[in-house]
């Protein structure tokens, strides 16, 4: 993900879905887990990662679920557009 991830911030671009898909796997949960901790089905999950953004609340559940801050991710992104603009 090292270089995707690198290719995605070089882009100005964060798949969400396809990190939280990345982190879960990493994680050693699985999808039903997953829909289990956020009240909602599997197919709800996989459409999931699918998605190139995601409301911010249901990012901050994510985020709590897997104790990884994705936040911090668009934090680095935005960082890095406002170097690349000065």
């Amino acid at each position: 993900m090292k270089g995707r991830k690198a290719t995605q911030l070089q882009s100005g671009t964060l798949e969400i879905g396809a990190i939280i898909k990345k982190r879960l796997r990493e994680s050693s949960h699985s999808v039903v887990w997953l829909a289990e901790q956020l009240g909602c089905s599997r197919t709800n999950i996989y459409k999931m990662f699918n998605k190139r953004t995601i409301d911010t609340n249901e990012l901050l559940k994510i985020s709590k679920i897997l104790s990884f801050d994705f936040f911090g991710l668009y934090s680095e992104l935005l960082k890095k557009q406002q170097r690349h603009d000065s």
